[in-house]
């Protein structure tokens, strides 16, 4: 009897903190969203001097309310789960681990600087934002469209290398070392940095034909810089099915399920209606 009502409090655990199709998920997710933006607000305010001088105490107040919600999140998950080592050791979970761990490290050693850094950790929390259901859809549409052209993206990238390598040695015969270009790899980096539109302000062209070359390259930039956008473009066009299913596996984690899925696809498990 214990054992059955461990395990539906359990599910409904999961169902709140890992479902945002839920109405229960959505509500949780739109309080961790408030609280991560609150936290964002609260880091940045207390980088700034002035106000931390005036209003530093009611910063620690609301930094360590939100670290205590944030600590409780971080177990619930953990014990809503079958396999808690798959959450603690996967991306969010180590996110959550490393946004908590400076608060508490502060208290046993205070005034150690690196802890600053660390506190930036928070700040990835704001990627949970793209969890929510309204920007699964697109998230994962955009992320299928990289992955169908990663090849010809690959073969484009391998084309502008090799482009760049022959313009940076054309470019460093023509100009040579009087006129900054002390190196192919120097005459190549000015190249990319040319290519892509940046400007290389230290180098610039002294002969005409250097101007000219130069001229080309930047020209080139501009196209080359569509032809990736085309090629994912082209890829988000074809309008396949997109699945808004938020639900993660209770017993591995598991994630990215379709929508009219009742197993987990990786272990077999029931998902949660």
């Amino acid at each position: 009897m214990i054992e059955s009502a461990k395990n539906r409090f359990r599910s409904r655990l999961h169902t709140v903190i890992y479902e945002a199709d839920t109405p229960a998920g959505k509500v949780f997710d739109l309080i961790l969203l408030g609280l991560i933006i609150l936290s964002i607000a609260a880091v940045m305010l207390e980088s700034v001097a002035s106000v931390q001088i005036v209003y530093g105490r009611e910063l620690a107040i609301v930094e360590w309310v939100i670290t205590i919600f944030f600590t409780i999140e971080y177990i619930g998950r953990i014990v809503s789960v079958k396999k808690p080592y798959a959450y603690i050791v996967s991306l969010y979970g180590m996110i959550d681990l490393l946004s908590l761990l400076p608060s508490y490290i502060d208290l046993i050693f205070p005034g150690l600087h690196f802890l600053v850094s660390l506190r930036a950790f928070r700040l990835l929390r704001i990627f949970r934002i793209l969890k929510l259901v309204h920007f699964v859809g697109a998230a994962n549409q955009l992320a299928d469209a990289l992955k169908r052209s990663r090849t010809k993206i690959a073969v484009f990238l391998f084309t502008v290398v090799v482009l760049c390598v022959m313009l940076g040695t054309v470019m460093y015969i023509v100009e040579g070392p009087e006129h900054g270009f002390s190196s192919i790899p120097m005459s190549v980096y000015w190249t990319i940095v040319t290519l892509t539109t940046v400007g290389f302000g230290d180098i610039t062209p002294a002969t005409p034909l250097g101007q000219l070359i130069s001229s080309l390259i930047m020209i080139l930039g501009y196209g080359i810089i569509a032809v990736p956008t085309g090629l994912v473009g082209a890829q988000l066009m074809r309008g396949q099915a997109v699945h808004l299913n938020t639900q993660k596996c209770p017993s591995c984690n598991a994630d990215h399920h379709r929508d009219d899925a009742r197993f987990c696809y990786n272990c077999g498990h029931i998902l949660n209606s």
